[in-house]
């Protein structure tokens, strides 16, 4: 309760301070007026209450979790569960995204002139595009990237470039790929769970995760598909830690994989290694863990040296963003508000329920005893001071920071038993009245 009382301060002033007119930073505004202000705070949106066609499904969605999802995940074998909290994790969001409507809700959100599939038609020569990669990132050059082109590894264009290769083109495909990847992200954080905790715990996360406050933003955003690769890539090398022989070692090798695609699909899942950290304190033998992870490490700079070899060095994108940052909104997002706002934001993705778990996992007992999703929360957190203090991230963060805030949205599984279902009603119920109130950007 205590982390819940802070939590909620913190949002409340990130929703205050801006309307108090002190010049730094601007408050929400009602929809239509100035459309895309870059320093609206504390969610990137504007206020519009409203309703669509997936209002009545995401009540029903919600409404049945709360009352039945925590039962069926007690009773349902292993495989089952696996099924299900995807299943739920994807029609969760994508009832949330139909509440803004089919088109502005799902089609059209990745075919905004900013986003991925703007670019797409002017590639005609992946090569060519690669080694020219870094020249176009900064600004003001006439051939300048877009800006979430430019603000990221050419992992993620390609993605979309590969997409309409196979003839599957357009805002709908490409937002089917996005909610099928993103809402997978939740079945592979209760493999995590189970893997480095036990499977009660992974249980108890199951229905938290699929009805998390985050799919508001997973539908339709490529960051939940970045959250995606990250989460399944952290759950390989689980899972390869405790297997013998040769399956372990495929296993750590395609986490490998896994990891090094998402690191250029985002220069922030870098940061992912201090989710990943966990996994390897939790096994009971060290020497084979240290051992797989070092294989997955090799791997997973092998899939960047192959961009190195093809024209484009991870390193040089890196600081050719950060000059395009500066070159652009950075200067409308004052650090003295989103220093600390950009943690409200992230409260809303999680919801409150979420912050009531991270206050029990960090009981120090539990992380003495290397408790495994005690230590995925805190890798999450450090994850996310790590980014909050870079000055890379301000604002936006319920979107950008989706690969970290997973692991968070498990935490209320450490809750006592029979609170679970109030604090499971508390994030549906955030996240159907965030949804309905706040048009938001993504």
């Amino acid at each position: 309760m205590a982390a819940v009382v802070a939590g909620a301060t913190l949002v409340v002033a990130a929703f205050v301070i801006p309307t108090l007119h002190l010049g730094t930073v601007t408050p929400l505004r009602q929809r239509g007026e100035r459309a895309g202000v870059a320093d609206a705070a504390p969610i990137f949106g504007w206020w519009d209450a409203h309703i669509g066609w997936g209002t009545m499904p995401a009540i029903a969605i919600g409404a049945f979790g709360v009352a039945w999802a925590p039962a069926q995940a007690r009773r349902l074998p292993w495989r089952h569960l696996l099924v299900a909290t995807w299943a739920t994790s994807a029609a969760w969001a994508v009832s949330l995204a139909l509440i803004d409507g089919w088109r502005r809700g799902f089609v059209d959100r990745l075919a905004d002139p900013n986003e991925y599939l703007y670019q797409v038609p002017s590639i005609t020569d992946i090569p060519a595009a690669l080694r020219s990669f870094v020249r176009r990132i900064p600004d003001f050059q006439g051939d300048s990237w877009v800006t979430h082109v430019a603000g990221h590894p050419p992992g993620a264009l390609l993605t979309f470039v590969w997409l309409d290769r196979l003839g599957l083109g357009g805002g709908l495909p490409a937002g089917i790929l996005v909610v099928f990847a993103g809402s997978s992200a939740a079945a592979a954080v209760v493999i995590t769970v189970r893997t480095v905790h036990d499977e009660v715990t992974a249980r108890r996360a199951a229905p938290f995760l699929a009805l998390a406050p985050t799919a508001i933003w997973v539908a339709v955003s490529a960051d939940g598909y970045f959250m995606a690769i990250a989460a399944w890539g952290i759950a390989l090398l689980a899972l390869s830690i405790r297997r013998s022989g040769r399956p372990g070692w495929v296993l750590a090798a395609s986490s490998g994989l896994l990891l090094g695609w998402a690191v250029m699909l985002s220069y922030g899942l870098v940061l992912a290694s201090l989710i990943a950290l966990p996994v390897v304190l939790t096994a009971a033998n060290r020497a084979t863990a240290l051992r797989r992870a070092a294989l997955a490490a090799a791997t997973a700079v092998a899939v960047v040296g192959i961009f190195d070899l093809h024209g484009f060095w991870w390193v040089d994108g890196y600081h050719a963003v950060q000059q395009r940052y500066w070159q652009g909104i950075a200067h409308d997002r004052p650090i003295q508000y989103w220093s600390w706002a950009n943690l409200a934001s992230i409260i809303c993705a999680i919801g409150f329920g979420s912050v009531a778990g991270i206050g029990q996992a960090l009981d120090a007992s539990a992380l003495r005893r290397r408790r495994g999703l005690n230590l995925l929360v805190v890798g999450s957190l450090a994850a996310i001071a790590v980014a909050d203090v870079s000055l890379l991230s301000k604002a936006e963060t319920e979107r950008i920071w989706l690969p970290f805030a997973l692991w968070m949205t498990a935490a209320p599984a450490l809750l006592p038993p029979r609170s679970q279902r109030w604090w499971l009603a508390v994030n549906v119920i955030g996240a159907l009245l965030i949804n309905h109130v706040i048009f938001t950007n993504w």
